[in-house]
């Protein structure tokens, strides 16, 4: 049951990153297909993360009601529902409403991922969040991969999303038949410590790393390209690299992340994340060259992937019984460093320099550091000697709908 239930939610993850890739990589065409000016557009695209949190504070109430895993196995195929909307409008106000649908559904999905992957971990007893984080980059590389062929060969939007979402819809469904929530023991101190609440105190330090963990992801994929050619005089063909390089080191180093957990525990990997992207964000900001600064974007791929995932998997530990609600209040902070980074890096870039713009997100990925013991929070330590070295494959399946 319990490997069923991790490979289904690894699908639930690739297919996540396949339809987010598939949206923001396409932003350009989306513009153009609706005529959203250059002012309007920084309002659609603030607004999906907005309603993203929104979903996500949602599902926080939502799970007191029905399980994670029936929220999940709505919430996928809306998205992907939305995305195709997304492609298939004409008017501005179809492209709204495709959006906002897309986000609320995003906030919800997110969320209860997360919550299905911190249950699934704690009944392995070792680390294997970092593992569905891969599946997500695997599937933000295929649909990136699937962009670059709609733009190459100038397919429509409804026609290149179309082929995807006829695939996953059915796909994911199927696979949300093994979807896993948790043995009836934790069920039931879900529900006690819930009705204690989440105490926001305690995890106000994880929320900080997750905003400084995404004002950096969201550093790399909106400026990667404008900072290389534009700062350190690579080509246009060069300029699209640093990003495709960053995908791949962030799905090689979570493929292999939970090994380090398991090795050495969740702090140190932690801590060596944080000094691993933080040496990234240096080599950039002092590139002499392009090459050098690719140099940076790869080691920031490696530094930044373990971030969330551990993330999340601490906020399961510090709350065991109201891991749910940890979880959706910890994934909000997602969407905030995401509308902090970009917006940041350009203001400073612009009244500054971007070589100086670049060392701010060094500075909060060094923050990282100081928080990094809230890693090691609880005795059910994913690690460091804690770690149960097999696990019976039982748990409560959600078949129902």
């Amino acid at each position: 049951m319990l490997r069923r239930g991790r490979a289904s939610l690894a699908f639930g993850f690739f297919a996540q990153g396949v339809a987010f890739a598939l949206l923001v990589t396409r932003i350009p065409a989306i513009q153009d297909r609706y005529g959203v000016s250059d002012a309007l557009l920084p309002a659609f695209l603030a607004a999906v993360p907005i309603l993203a949190g929104a979903g996500s504070v949602a599902t926080e109430r939502l799970v007191r009601r029905v399980p994670p895993s029936r929220v999940l196995r709505w919430s996928q195929p809306v998205v992907l529902l939305a995305l195709l909307g997304v492609g298939a409008g004409r008017r501005m106000v179809e492209l709204a409403v495709a959006l906002a649908v897309f986000g609320l559904a995003v906030g919800a999905l997110d969320a209860s991922m997360n919550m299905l992957g911190v249950s699934l971990q704690r009944a392995y007893g070792r680390s294997i969040m970092l593992s569905f984080h891969a599946a997500y980059s695997l599937g933000g590389i295929v649909g990136a991969s699937l962009a670059w062929v709609g733009a190459h060969w100038s397919l429509a939007l409804a026609v290149s999303y179309l082929p995807v979402v006829v695939v996953l819809v059915p796909a994911a469904l199927v696979a949300s038949r093994w979807y896993v929530d948790g043995d009836g023991t934790a069920a039931a101190a879900e529900t006690t410590a819930g009705e204690q609440g989440v105490v926001f105190k305690a995890l106000l330090p994880l929320c900080l790393v997750m905003t400084f963990a995404y004002i950096g992801d969201s550093t790399v994929s909106n400026w990667s390209a404008k900072y290389l050619q534009d700062v350190l005089g690579g080509s246009e063909q060069l300029a699209t690299v640093p990003y495709n390089v960053y995908m791949v080191t962030t799905l090689l180093g979570r493929a292999i992340g939970d090994f380090g957990v398991r090795r050495f525990g969740a702090v140190a990997v932690v801590r060596a994340g944080a000094l691993v992207a933080a040496l990234g964000f240096a080599v950039v900001a002092t590139a002499p060259g392009a090459w050098v600064g690719m140099l940076g974007f790869t080691l920031l791929g490696l530094g930044l992937c373990v971030l969330v995932p551990q993330t999340f998997a601490a906020a399961g530990r510090l709350f065991p019984g109201a891991s749910d609600a940890a979880v959706a209040r910890l994934n909000v902070f997602n969407y905030v460093g995401f509308l902090i980074g970009s917006p940041l890096v350009g203001a400073l870039g612009d009244a500054w320099s971007y070589r100086g713009a670049m060392v701010v997100p060094m500075v909060l990925v060094l923050v990282t550091l100081v928080y990094a013991r809230s890693f090691g929070t609880a005795p059910d330590l994913y690690g460091g000697g804690h770690e149960r070295p097999r696990t019976a494959d039982v748990g409560r399946g959600s078949n129902g709908l």
